[in-house]
C-alpha cells in the first residue's frame, strides 16, 4: 500500500475533529459501572446513542440496530473495542447513570455553542413524559422542566420533577444552573413565586411572570390597579397600550395590553417581590367559527419601563416553548410514546433527546422540519456529521 493511500482525507480529519469535540463534553460524566464489567466505554455508548436518537431511534433496541448497521462509519471516530453494545447493556447504563452528571455536561455544551443575546426571552415550562410511569395505574410520571432560549431556539437545560405540582421546587434549582444574565425569563402562573423571582434577579436577569387567581391577593391588587388606572383621566398618561391582531386557520385573534410603572394598589406588597417595577394586563379575544371567547391575565416584571408593545412580544415569545419545543418533541420525536422508564433511563433519554433537537435545529442546509432532518441524518452520513458539527463551538 502506498504512503499516499494511507493518508486520511481532509474530510475524514474534520469528521474526527467534530466527533472529538462532541465526545469532549461527555468525557466528564462519571461511569456508574464497576470497572471490571466495562466492555464498552461510556463515551462510545453515549455518542452512539446520541447519533441514533438524531436519526430516529426511540429506544435501546433501535439504538443497537442503528449501531450494527452503521458500525463501519462509527468506527471512524469511536473505539468500539468489543463491537456494538447490546440493547440490554445500553439500557442498564441509562438506568444507572446519574442524571445530574449528564445534565451538567449537556448544559456546559449548550452554553459553549450558543451565545445568548441581551434581552433574549428564556421561557421555562414543564412537560410530562406520558409513558414514564414506574407502575401501571400509579399515575406517577417523570415531568421535565426545561429552559428554552426563544431566539437561539435551543434547550439550555432541564430539571426532573416527579409531578407537575413540583415545578415550584424544580424551577429554582434549574435557575441556579443557567447562565442567563441580561435575559428576560418568562414562566406561567405556576412559577409566580417570590423565591423564583428572587432567583431570576440574582442570576442577573429580568422576570416576566404570569399572575392568575392562584395568587389571590396579588391578583386582586392588579385588578384594582388597572380598573382604577384605565378609568381615571389623571392616571391614564402613566399607562402604555398596544394591540396586535392575527388571522389564520379560521381563527381571528386580537391581543391588547396595558402596562404601567405605577404599582397603585400593589405599592404595599411590592416589597415582597424582588425588584418589581412594572405590571401589565393582557386581554386576548378569539373568534372561531362565529364563536368569540375572551381571556384576561396579569403579568409582573422586574424590567424597568416595560412598554405594552414589549410585553406583548415577550408573552408571545414565551409560547415558543410550546410550539417549537414541546410540540416538536411530541410530533417529530414521538416523546409521549417512548417506553423508556427503568431507573434513571427516562430522564437521561430526555436529555439526549433535547441535545439531538438542538443539534438538528442548528445544522445547516435546506429549511425543512425536524422530522425530515432526522430521516435525512439516517440516510446521509455526511449530513449526520454536519448535525454533530453544529455542536462544535465557533
Amino acid at each position: 500500500m502506498s504512503i499516499v493511500s494511507k493518508r486520511k482525507s481532509v474530510a475524514q480529519l474534520e469528521d474526527e475533529t467534530v466527533a472529538a469535540s462532541v465526545a469532549e463534553y461527555l468525557a466528564s460524566i462519571s461511569d456508574p459501572r464497576k470497572e471490571r464489567t466495562r466492555l464498552h466505554s461510556l463515551k462510545d455508548i453515549l455518542v452512539l446513542s446520541l447519533c441514533a436518537i438524531i436519526c430516529g431511534a426511540d429506544g435501546f433496541v433501535a439504538i443497537e440496530e442503528f449501531g450494527i448497521l452503521k458500525e463501519s462509519w462509527l468506527r471512524t471516530f469511536l473505539e468500539l473495542p468489543n463491537g456494538i453494545p447490546s440493547h440490554d447493556t445500553i439500557g442498564r447504563v441509562f438506568a444507572a447513570l446519574n442524571p445530574n452528571t449528564l445534565e451538567n455536561a449537556f448544559r456546559s455544551w449548550m452554553f459553549a455553542v450558543a451565545e445568548l443575546t441581551k434581552g433574549e426571552v428564556v421561557a421555562i415550562d414543564g412537560k410530562t413524559l406520558r409513558r414514564s410511569f414506574r407502575k401501571a395505574g400509579s399515575g406517577v410520571f417523570v415531568h421535565m422542566v426545561s429552559a428554552w432560549a426563544t431566539k437561539n431556539r435551543i434547550v439550555l437545560g432541564q430539571m426532573k420533577s416527579d409531578e407537575k405540582s413540583n415545578e415550584i421546587t424544580a424551577i429554582p434549582e434549574l435557575l441556579e444552573t443557567l447562565l442567563i444574565k441580561g435575559c428576560i425569563v418568562t414562566i406561567d402562573a405556576i412559577g409566580c413565586q417570590t423565591e423564583i423571582a428572587e432567583k431570576i434577579v440574582e442570576a442577573g436577569a429580568d422576570y416576566c411572570l404570569t399572575v392568575k387567581e392562584n395568587q389571590r391577593n396579588l391578583y386582586d391588587g392588579l385588578e384594582q390597579t388597572f380598573e382604577t388606572g384605565r378609568t381615571d383621566p389623571e392616571l391614564q398618561e402613566e399607562f402604555s397600550f398596544a394591540e396586535t391582531a392575527s388571522k389564520g386557520h379560521g381563527r381571528t385573534e386580537t391581543r391588547r395590553c396595558w402596562t404601567t410603572n405605577n404599582l397603585g394598589a400593589l405599592s404595599q406588597k411590592a416589597g415582597d417581590w424582588k425588584n418589581l417595577r412594572s405590571v401589565g394586563l393582557l386581554e386576548t379575544e378569539r373568534t372561531m367559527n362565529g364563536t368569540m371567547s375572551r381571556e384576561r391575565r396579569f403579568i409582573i416584571s422586574s424590567r424597568k419601563n416595560l412598554s405594552a408593545k414589549k410585553a406583548l412580544e415577550v408573552v408571545r415569545a414565551h409560547w415558543g416553548i410550546e410550539n417549537e419545543l414541546h410540540w416538536v418533541l411530541d410530533v417529530a420525536f414521538r416523546e409521549d410514546d417512548c417506553r423508556v422508564r427503568a431507573g434513571n433511563a427516562a430522564e437521561n433519554f430526555a436529555v439526549l433527546r433535547h441535545a439531538a433537537l438542538n443539534l438538528l435545529g442548528r445544522a445547516p442546509g435546506k429549511k425543512v422540519g425536524i422530522k425530515t432532518r432526522r430521516l435525512k441524518a439516517g440516510w446521509d452520513d455526511n449530513f449526520l456529521m454536519q448535525v454533530l458539527a453544529a455542536g462544535v463551538p465557533d
